[in-house]
């Protein structure tokens, strides 16, 4: 099986757990714990819906200025660039979040990424509208990407698109519930994700041909 294209989540993935504090900010929105965030705020009117989302936008801000690259990102993502991979990022945050976090990493910035896409770019993750958005940007089929995030929603929308799917646990325990889709490969540190992408005989240079 050919990857030529590895999706990244973003908060949580590349970046360190924690910079953003989901209960607080469910808490400040008026959302139920159990609910995620922007489908809470899809379902509001007009008016709240607009405050929630600036709300959101500057909560993102802060969390982005404060965060800081995960583990071995920095390296992991070196070398997959160097042996070709088309690398890109999609995030149920802002597009601009993921931006001024990017500012932490060093040697690596936005140029690096075929795709950023934040939640802008279509219906948001759990649907798979994202990676179809990205496989097209890139070229490729989605069968070709290897969709990698710390969530259930990364492993669903992936799954649902067609690629292969890596699930990161910092702890070894699951993100997913029972019924859901099981993700091709699972992680503890994402410096394991260099030995699953030679498994699958990478094409060299692959976004260089997609330019």
């Amino acid at each position: 099986m050919l990857i030529k294209g590895i999706l990244f989540d973003f908060d949580g993935t590349l970046t360190k757990p924690g910079a953003l504090d989901f209960p607080h900010i469910k808490k400040v929105l008026g959302c139920r714990p159990d609910q995620s965030i922007l489908e809470y705020i899809d379902s509001l009117s007009l008016k709240d819906r607009e405050r929630a989302y600036r709300l959101l936008a500057e909560f993102e801000a802060t969390g982005a200025r404060n965060s800081k690259p995960r583990e071995g990102a920095e390296k992991v993502l070196r070398l997959l660039q160097k042996r070709g991979f088309c690398l890109g990022i999609i995030t149920r945050n802002s597009r601009e979040s993921v931006l001024i976090s990017l500012r932490n990493f060093n040697g690596i910035d936005a140029t690096d990424f075929k795709v950023i896409l934040g939640r802008e770019a279509g219906a948001p993750k759990p649907h798979p509208d994202g990676v179809y958005i990205a496989a097209h940007l890139m070229r490729i089929e989605p069968s070709e990407l290897l969709m990698v995030g710390d969530f259930r929603f990364d492993i669903q929308a992936g799954h649902a698109a067609g690629a292969r799917t890596v699930l990161i646990t910092d702890d070894g325990l699951s993100s997913l519930s029972p019924g859901e889709p099981r993700p091709d490969h699972t992680i503890k540190k994402l410096s394991e994700l260099i030995k699953i992408v030679e498994n699958y005989n990478p094409q060299k240079d692959a976004c260089l041909k997609v330019s």
